[in-house]
């Protein structure tokens, strides 16, 4: 919907994901008039269509179940939908091959390398939408103060103090189940009496496994232990929504919403009656007035996806957030000229709009226990190894945490998919059908069941979530390429740091480690030369070509810090340049540290939303 002509609001929001949503919500419940222009679709009222999506989609990714889609028609003669003909397109994992990377047609993203940034994002309320796995950690006090204490990276304005009552009502808002008991690892602090919402979700099999194994094992110079995961899903009825029923696909999607996700937050923002949003609304242009604030925002409507703009239009208001992702915050910023008044984009006399784009570059691999440990259960994940998140190694090279999986090899090789079609057929995709005269065995009946029951209970994958280094050459610009309404695409140029890398090496070795300490058959494949997300590295005086996955964790590009001379933002998330602009979300974090962000996106967010009601800013 469109609000009437002339209409003025409080605050002017940029996106419904859960930053956006969690400002919308507390303004609301104020008495504040919110509008909230959001890229993409509305929600359905229920899941239905996206679960429909998902089961009839030729490949199960992560942006399967949502709109617009990713494949292209039959017409069209190729797999993927061209992001020049959709008005809202947003990266697909499938654009991620060798061949189609750096394709304008295939690839939303402009990748120029000279590593393809590999995680990708919605535009409909937000990229928790299906990314988020559910885990809800709490950065560590040192994730905050690196520069500090190990010379590394930098510092945030902000310490673990400030963040901390923040985070407490983060949990409450999310709806997170865990135990403090749990939680107080590596310097993390509760006030006394604190309680999570809801207790942990139970530990896996796999989880047990593999604590009975690790726990107290040594890697470089630190203890590991096996951590229950605070996780943002219902252990108990929560929010009127339904405990976990173990569906294990999280990602992309809980079939019955026990997982959290930004909907949960912007229905209840609706439902103050102060809160309108507008879908399919693409801010195109910010405003800027004679005196330095922001005046208003233009925006391009349509009501197809690859259809023709419906209508252009402007909205005015007090406050104006923009919560619209790493890359698509910092692209709206830059495409505001104001007809050569900010010719470097809006909120950019820094000139760190789109610098210091970051990920968790995910290493992961998978093995065989020697026992069943009968993953395909529970969450995706539910449990971790926290232990390796901070410490002296990180004055030389960068931290992880490694999550636990309990999907078996789904993530690394789509089973039990791939390993049933080797069994049946007789080949040997997932290098667990080795055997027979000269060639794999074809199996059926009772010698089909043996070698599956074998096989898919002694399954499990750990995934190392490396921290990655704030480089300015990591960046996002403007593209020349654009998308259906005109507006320029995302360029996107990427490395990894020789820091991050050694975090990655050690990760190779800390796993490789754990699999020997566990008895467990590595099935880990050598990744293809050809992939744009690999690097070669030399582990123990051999050359070895290590691949990464994206985390999901789009981080960086208009960070929080101490002055307009090294920052976009100040720690309020206030503008440096324009006193009535907060830019919220991941773009803020200064480091990509070692948590999950969501939940620290969240905890910002809600300690935004509390500088722009408590200083009557609207």
């Amino acid at each position: 919907m469109s609000p009437a002509p002339g209409t003025s609001w409080d605050i002017v929001i940029v996106g419904a994901g859960v930053a956006g949503a969690m400002i919308a919500k507390r303004a609301g419940l104020a008495g504040k008039k919110v509008l909230i222009l959001e890229s993409g679709a509305g929600l359905p009222t229920n899941n239905n269509d996206f679960m429909s999506r998902y089961y009839t989609a030729p490949a199960k990714v992560p942006e399967s179940p949502y709109t617009p889609d990713i494949f292209g028609s039959p017409a069209s003669g190729k797999f993927l939908a061209d992001p020049t003909l959709l008005n809202a397109p947003r990266p697909t994992v499938l654009s991620l091959g060798a061949q189609n990377w750096q394709d304008p047609t295939q690839s939303y993203l402009i990748q120029r390398g000279p590593l393809a940034f590999a995680s990708s994002y919605e535009r409909i309320a937000g990229g928790t939408m299906r990314h988020w796995l559910g885990t809800s950690l709490r950065f560590v006090p040192n994730d905050f103060r690196v520069q500090s204490v190990y010379k590394q990276l930098v510092d945030w304005p902000v310490g673990y103090s400030d963040v901390e009552p923040w985070y407490q009502q983060a949990e409450a808002e999310i709806g997170v189940s865990a135990a403090v008991a749990d939680q107080g690892y590596l310097g993390i602090t509760f006030p006394t009496g604190y309680n999570y919402p809801m207790n942990p979700i139970p530990p896996s099999l796999v989880d047990a496994a593999i604590s009975q194994g690790v726990d107290g094992m040594s890697f470089d110079g630190t203890t590991l232990a096996v951590t229950s995961t605070p996780a943002g899903r219902n252990s108990q009825p929560y929010q009127n929504r339904r405990v976990c029923a173990g569906n294990t696909n999280c990602i992309p999607i809980c079939p019955i919403q026990a997982k959290y996700d930004p909907s949960v937050t912007l229905a209840a923002a609706l439902d103050t009656g102060n809160v309108t949003i507008m879908t399919q609304t693409v801010a195109s242009d910010i405003i800027v007035d004679s005196n330095g604030l922001i005046s208003q925002i233009n925006y391009i409507q349509y009501a197809q996806p690859g259809g023709p703009p419906t209508g252009t239009g402007s909205v005015t208001g007090k406050v104006f957030v923009v919560a619209a992702h790493a890359i698509e915050t910092p692209k709206l910023l830059l495409m505001s000229k104001n007809q050569g008044r900010t010719p470097s984009g809006v909120a950019n006399s820094s000139l760190l709009v789109g610098k210091n784009l970051m990920d968790h570059p995910l290493y992961l691999s998978w093995a065989l226990m020697p026992k069943p440990v009968f993953g395909f259960r529970g969450p995706l994940s539910t449990s971790g190894i926290e232990s390796l998140r901070d410490g002296a190694f990180r004055s030389q090279r960068a931290a992880f945490r490694i999550e636990i999986g309990n999907e078996g090899w789904n993530f690394p090789i789509n089973d039990p998919y791939t390993t049933t079609v080797d069994f049946i057929n007789g080949i040997n995709q997932s290098g667990l059908n080795p055997n027979g005269p000269g060639r794999p065995q074809a199996l059926f009946g009772p010698a089909l069941v043996a070698a599956l029951n074998s096989s898919l209970t002694r399954q499990f994958r750990l995934g190392c979530l490396v921290e990655q280094s704030p480089d300015t050459t990591n960046s996002v610009t403007l593209a020349a390429e654009t998308d259906h309404l005109g507006l320029p695409r995302p360029q996107i140029t990427y490395n990894l740091s020789d820091y991050t890398k050694a975090g990655m090496i050690a990760a190779v070795q800390a796993s490789d480690a754990i699999y020997a300490q566990l008895n467990a058959q590595q099935f880990t494949t050598q990744p293809d030369s050809g992939d744009p997300c690999t690097f070669e590295v030399t582990i123990n005086g051999k050359q070895r070509l290590i691949k990464y996955f994206g985390s999901g964790h789009v981080v960086g590009t208009y960070c929080m810090g101490t002055s307009g001379g090294n920052s976009v933002v100040n720690s309020e998330q206030r503008s440096w340049d324009h006193s009535n602009l907060f830019l919220v979300g991941s773009g803020v974090f200064p480091t990509v540290a070692t948590g999950n962000p969501t939940l620290t996106i969240a905890a910002l967010a809600l300690w935004a939303a509390n500088t722009i009601l408590t200083k009557d800013l609207a």
